[in-house]
């Protein structure tokens, strides 16, 4: 599966547009790691904790994309973006979407 953030794939036609595709997820941070980040957020500097749950969090939300646009007999994903929102106080949705299309010959 191709996924790339721009409209157009370079040196490929698009055939066909399929449509709208999308993966997410939400996650809260386990207490002990979240105790954890709050004493790194007191000092400053990055926050291991959280980058590496963000990490899988948009991994697990790509997978979701991928595998609805091959669902619908995707070739690619064109436009891919990601967007975040909280959705309760320590829980967050990471969102991956974009436009499922098929290739040409």
């Amino acid at each position: 599966m191709i996924l790339v953030t721009t409209d157009s794939i370079p040196g490929r036609e698009i055939a066909r547009v399929i449509g709208l595709v999308r993966g997410s997820t939400v996650r809260g941070a386990p207490a002990t790691e979240d105790i954890h980040a709050w004493f790194e957020n007191v000092v400053g500097g990055e926050i291991p904790e959280y980058t590496k749950l963000l990490a899988q969090c948009r991994e697990q939300a790509l997978d979701r994309l991928v595998a609805e646009a091959r669902s619908k007999d995707a070739d690619a994903v064109v436009a891919l973006r990601f967007m975040s929102c909280e959705i309760a106080n320590g829980a967050a949705e990471i969102l991956a979407y974009g436009t499922a299309v098929k290739l040409g010959a």
